[in-house]
């Protein structure tokens, strides 16, 4: 059974950082893509950030380019999320998920497990 749990979330002020993880269980996560996501109150789950399996190839949301770097240790099953520069605006609930095969897509609907997300919230 795949398994993701989400960790790293907190409250931090505007400009501090945040590293989230997303480690795996039951599953070889090297063979997976893995994204993050995120959902503000009221809003829709929207892509943040996607790796696929090799650790090649990265996506980003305009919204997070140059802030935010996605990076994989498939040897501890673990995916991270760097977030730095963190403003209000992503303040959010974020979720990973995976996907099997070689494509790193930005859409909910293209990845088949997740994790029950992590609170990240940026206030003064």
């Amino acid at each position: 059974q795949l398994q993701l749990v989400e960790s790293g979330g907190g409250l931090v002020q505007p400009g501090e950082s945040l590293r989230l993880s997303c480690a795996a269980s039951g599953f070889n996560l090297g063979i997976y893509g893995i994204g993050w996501f995120r959902q503000a109150p009221g809003k829709e789950r929207e892509g943040v950030s996607c790796i696929n399996n090799s650790g090649g190839s990265t996506n980003y949301a305009d919204s997070v380019k140059g802030r935010f770097t996605i990076s994989r240790d498939n040897a501890k099953n673990t995916v991270y999320l760097q977030m730095n520069s963190l403003k209000p605006e992503d303040t959010a609930i974020y979720y990973c998920a995976a996907r099997f095969g070689p494509e790193c897509p930005l859409t909910t609907g293209r990845y088949t497990a997740w994790g029950q997300g992590t609170q990240v919230t940026v206030s003064s």
